[in-house]
């Protein structure tokens, strides 16, 4: 029996063409569709985003792949699809705690993929109010970290600005030690905010001894001085190392394996319900004895899943203090929305943050 003949590279590339064109001309017609939705919407005075609807194109597309394109690359390949066609129906300017390649940056990236414009800003306060004066479109900011605890300046920010939550995702962040040359022996001081600098204390300890640490605004603007100071190190994303031409020290110096941000997306409006959300709340209670116990047991009467609580100071009132409060659900849902009027009736104070969809865990 005569053997096979096996195809010539050649002739495979050629398939492989036809396949990428035929892509290319399917994502052409499919950006073309998505203008076309968005005109819709406009006519019916309806949001451009709508998250149900996303959730149920990955799970569809999910299920048909029955595994044989890695769903990770599928996912990620998809979201930046449908995020693109979306931005084609409404161009969204994203600001963010910069300079350029700082995680928050990266997380931006990642949620709304490369369309978006992206402006950097000094602070997180400042990403607030861009936001609430309507300057750009979204923001985004991080919350609370799974090793340091929760980012304070935007539980504060949220108690100043009149925003809405839209979104969430959640960042594993990897540090890397930095600098022009990468060799560590340059190195005479080693800058970043001070989330990573916490978050690689031991690392630095064991390590660099007898180097100082320098506290600055962000990982970006750490990036940026040790690209212009070859005695610098900084602590930096992997996309630093890029923008700013940067060599990598040593990966991974952080000290604990799992090193997660959740980052909120903060706008003028929460999208609809998804299936999967979260609702979070601002509140101020009673003077009174058991005051918080009243709202834990409203919730639990109402079958609420209680995510997350949080307390704060109210500037300028000596040991009075603010809550935040995560719960799963939509404020559309029943139980949520009944939860919610139950506790404003026992709040001196009450602000509903925003629902919006449960960010990959």
């Amino acid at each position: 029996m005569a053997e096979k003949t096996k195809p010539a590279i050649g002739s495979v590339r050629d398939q492989i063409d036809h396949i990428d064109n035929t892509i290319l001309k399917l994502l052409k017609e499919r950006i073309s569709l998505a203008k076309d939705i968005g005109k819709l919407k406009d006519e019916g005075n309806r949001a451009k985003w709508d998250p149900l609807r996303e959730r149920q194109i990955y799970e569809r597309l999910l299920a048909n792949n029955h595994e044989t394109f890695p769903e990770d690359a599928l996912r990620s390949i998809f979201h930046e699809i449908i995020t693109t066609c979306r931005l084609s129906q409404r161009k969204a300017e994203v600001a963010y705690l910069g300079p350029e390649a700082t995680f928050t940056h990266l997380a931006g990236v990642k949620y709304f993929g490369h369309s978006a414009s992206y402006k950097p800003m000094d602070t997180i306060d400042d990403v607030f109010a861009e936001v609430e004066k309507g300057r750009t479109t979204y923001g985004i900011v991080p919350v609370e970290n799974s090793i340091e605890g929760a980012v304070f300046s935007t539980l504060d920010s949220f108690m100043k600005y009149r925003v809405q939550i839209c979104g969430e995702l959640r960042l594993e962040i990897s540090h890397n030690l930095v600098c022009r040359s990468g060799n560590i022996e340059d190195i005479q001081t080693v800058a970043s905010h001070a989330q990573p600098l916490a978050q690689c204390r031991n690392w630095l300890r064991q390590n660099l001894p007898s180097i100082p640490t320098l506290e600055v605004f962000s990982t970006g603007a750490a990036a940026q001085m040790a690209a212009n100071n070859p005695n610098i190190g900084a602590i930096a994303s992997s996309l630093a190392i890029k923008t700013y031409e940067l060599q990598v020290v040593v990966k991974g110096i952080e000290d604990y394996m799992g090193n997660t941000t959740r980052f909120l997306v903060i706008g003028e409006k929460s999208p609809t319900p998804s299936g999967a959300d979260r609702t979070s709340l601002l509140i101020g209670l009673m003077d009174r004895p058991g005051a918080l116990n009243e709202i834990l047991t409203i919730l639990s009467e109402e079958n609420i899943n209680l995510a997350k609580i949080e307390s704060r100071p109210i500037k300028g009132k000596q040991w009075k203090y603010m809550f935040f409060l995560d719960m799963l659900g939509h404020i559309e849902d029943d139980n949520i929305k009944r939860g919610c009027d139950r506790i404003n009736s026992f709040c001196s104070y009450f602000e509903w943050l925003g629902s919006y969809p449960q960010g990959d865990a």
